[in-house]
């Protein structure tokens, strides 16, 4: 069963698209981004040049494919869209860069997961719009030359770290998405309210907002699982009772968190002394991989400060122990 707070997509999330805000001044949060996003559009469109290439990056379930929708949106282009992992071989990138109309956007999630060999095809095409592969084999291959129509590509990753310098150099615009305030959040599922045509009170919106770990997809995930509630157990209005029976029944509590983040920092409490303790031995036991604690469990719990991270490992906070009941001792980080 998919895990309801956890950032990444779910099944849970094909409604999304029906949800998802189409310009600007619709998109709630992300200010300084937003921004400068509408000048650099805006003077793009007036000098009648594509749109310097743009890469979006920060945790899951923030925006970012949002965002590139709206880039297109606002540039009256069509957007086409690819992901890191489908692109195995030049030639699937070679066949996606040759099917963009002249002003296209094109959007590569998780761009980072692009292989080394066919991220070089990219250069040239983000460069001087020229798409330069090899043909044949061996004795036999030869170089070709195609020119590309002027397009935006538009990439979105968790792991900037990852990706390559010479990659990283070729976006001319670059911005970082941070976790909403509860402010922010309160205002998506009031429009979320609005446009599902499911009431939803003021109280409500800041209860589900405070559980939502600062993320728009997981708030919106709340929203739906909340609403199922409402219509059964009352009149189809999400109220603050109703909202915190629903949250406390699917075991969200008051700070976002769920049995994974107790797990995990329990873990970490009694079996290594509340830390300072390395990732891998974390990741081994909780049976978890590596990349998932770091990605998905602790960005939220070093974001509200239940977790710490030091040159000599993770360290559990003093706050984490107050908030999961446990007695602090100073000398646990000894």
């Amino acid at each position: 069963m998919d895990r309801i707070i956890t950032e990444e997509k779910t099944s849970e999330d094909t409604f999304e698209k029906n949800i998802r805000p189409s310009t600007l001044d619709e998109y709630v949060g992300q200010s300084e981004v937003k921004e400068n996003l509408n000048i650099f559009i805006k003077a793009a469109k007036l000098r009648e040049e594509p749109l310097d290439h743009v890469l979006l990056y920060g945790p899951p379930g923030l925006g970012k494919t949002t965002l590139a929708f709206i880039i297109a949106n606002e540039l009256g282009s069509n957007i086409k869209t690819a992901s890191g992992p489908s692109i195995e071989k030049s030639g699937d990138l070679a066949a996606v860069l040759s099917s963009l109309e002249p002003g296209d956007v094109l959007f590569i999630d998780e761009i980072h997961r692009i292989p080394r060999f066919v991220e070089e095809i990219l250069y040239s095409a983000m460069e001087d719009f020229t798409l330069d592969i090899v043909i044949g084999t061996d004795s036999s291959s030869r170089n070709i030359k195609i020119d590309l129509p002027p397009f935006t590509l538009v990439g979105a990753t968790t792991r900037a770290g990852d990706l390559t310098s010479p990659l990283r150099d070729r976006f001319g615009i670059i911005n970082k998405l941070n976790y909403y305030t509860e402010e922010e959040l309160k205002q998506i599922a009031l429009r979320t309210s609005k446009v599902l045509d499911c009431p939803i009170d003021n109280d409500a919106a800041c209860e589900l907002a405070r559980r939502s770990r600062g993320t728009p997809r997981i708030c919106n995930r709340l929203f739906k699982r909340v609403r199922d509630f409402a219509i059964v157990m009352g009149n189809g209005k999400i109220d603050l009772k109703i909202t915190k029976v629903a949250l406390d029944k699917l075991k969200v509590d008051s700070l976002g968190l769920d049995e994974t983040d107790y797990h995990l920092l329990k873990s970490i409490i009694e079996k290594f002394n509340g830390g300072p303790v390395g990732i891998e031995a974390i990741a081994s036991s909780i049976g978890e991989e590596q990349t998932t604690i770091e990605d998905v469990y602790e960005p939220y719990l070093l974001q509200i400060g239940l977790l710490k991270r030091t040159t000599r490992g993770r360290i559990v906070t003093e706050k984490a122990y107050k908030h999961l009941g446990i007695p602090y001792k100073e000398n646990a980080k000894k």
